[in-house]
């Protein structure tokens, strides 16, 4: 049966339209006692609105899965091409739970 079960591979459908991916340089996360939202939105420099581009609902198990899957590859990203380092940029309010993705005025 072990073998069985490492025969056995996940196959993932990338459909042509979703491979393109979509840009995002802010993130909005929530989270309830069942679930994380993760909110991936475009901000324009200069302007004070935000659109979400797209939107992840995950169980809390699999938000810890993917900090633990976020921080292996940076490590291994880092280890090949060195270390990222962040600019400084503008603190959230207090209890905000938005993340910006280094937007500094002036850049795209």
């Amino acid at each position: 049966m072990a073998n069985e079960q490492q025969n056995q591979q996940l196959q993932i459908e990338l459909k042509p339209e979703v491979a393109q991916g979509v840009y995002a340089n802010l993130a909005i996360l929530t989270h309830s006692s069942s679930e994380f939202i993760l909110d991936f939105a475009g901000m324009m420099p200069g302007l004070q609105k935000a659109e979400v581009r797209s939107r992840v609902v995950m169980a809390p198990e699999h938000a810890k899965r993917l900090l633990f899957a976020l921080q292996d590859n940076l490590k291994k990203y880092e280890d090949q091409f060195g270390e990222i380092r962040l600019q400084q940029r503008q603190q959230p309010r207090p209890g905000s739970t938005i993340a910006p993705f280094n937007m500094n005025p002036g850049e795209a």
